[in-house]
């Protein structure tokens, strides 16, 4: 695993808007890692080394650019691990904390454990193990406009069969989600797992039974309940042992650090 001198580097880089300032922020990485334990052993998926920086540093980083001044992890699985390389955190401005489930509760139930530690409205949640180079401060900008029950981050990709599409109405809401399917081909929208939920809707999510986010809650919500923010933006999703190898040829050049190839090339 990266040194903890690894995790984030101070100052970043990155500056794109202080816009996050007062939004809590939910990051959800309790996951089990069913499939991508054969590339991390026994490594959490949120600490999955990218171009030799756990992938959560990534994360943490690209929150602050945004102004972000506090954030919670729920972990669940190789809590331990996260909570020591959280020491070796460095920016100032960023205040991270940490619930750990008591047993695996999926997304909505993480959701619901972490709900009295969510104040703010909106609440920015996001999954753990994706990434999306998307500007937060449009997103944010584009959620109070759409006075939606909540609004959904989502990124136009070219081979959306491993994903669930997301099907839109003339005004930008969420009328379907649907399902996998690897026979689909094109390019197709696709939920990138950041989500802006006002408190009516965490409050809905903790009545309504089921452990996913997406299709235990946002799949029951009658058509139009939620907007969608698209756009063709670079995203990240470290699912799988094939999206780990590849995640360092997207992120890096994100934020300024060499790719494995390029690093070989000047050798």
């Amino acid at each position: 695993m990266p040194g903890r001198r690894d995790l984030i580097t101070s100052p970043t880089s990155l500056r794109r808007g202080r816009c996050l300032g007062s939004v809590d922020i939910l990051v959800l990485a309790g996951g089990l890692r069913t499939r991508i334990r054969p590339a991390l052993g026994d490594t959490p998926k949120v600490l999955a080394p990218i171009g030799g920086r756990p992938f959560l540093s990534y994360l943490l980083r690209w929150l602050a650019s945004f102004g972000a001044r506090r954030v919670v992890l729920a972990l669940g699985y190789g809590a331990a691990a996260v909570q020591e390389c959280l020491r070796g955190f460095c920016e100032p401005d960023l205040s991270v904390t940490v619930v750990v489930e008591p047993r695996p509760l999926g997304t909505a139930g993480a959701v619901r454990f972490a709900r009295a530690r969510l104040h703010t409205d909106p609440v920015l949640v996001m999954n753990g193990d994706s990434f999306v180079d998307a500007d937060l401060c449009a997103f944010l900008a584009f959620h109070h406009a759409a006075e939606a029950g909540g609004t959904v981050l989502c990124a136009t990709v070219d081979h959306p069969g491993r994903y669930g599409r997301i099907a839109t109405d003339s005004n930008a809401r969420i009328r379907e989600f649907v399902e996998k399917d690897a026979a689909f081909a094109g390019r197709a929208m696709v939920n990138a797992g950041v989500y802006l939920i006002p408190p009516a809707l965490l409050d809905t999510i903790g009545a309504m039974p089921g452990p996913s986010l997406e299709r235990d809650v946002f799949e029951r919500l009658p058509a139009g309940s939620l907007a969608a923010f698209g756009g063709q933006f670079d995203f990240v999703d470290i699912g799988s042992p094939q999206t780990v190898a590849t995640a360092a040829n997207v992120l890096a050049p994100l934020f300024g650090l060499a790719t494995a190839a390029e690093t070989e090339g000047a050798g």
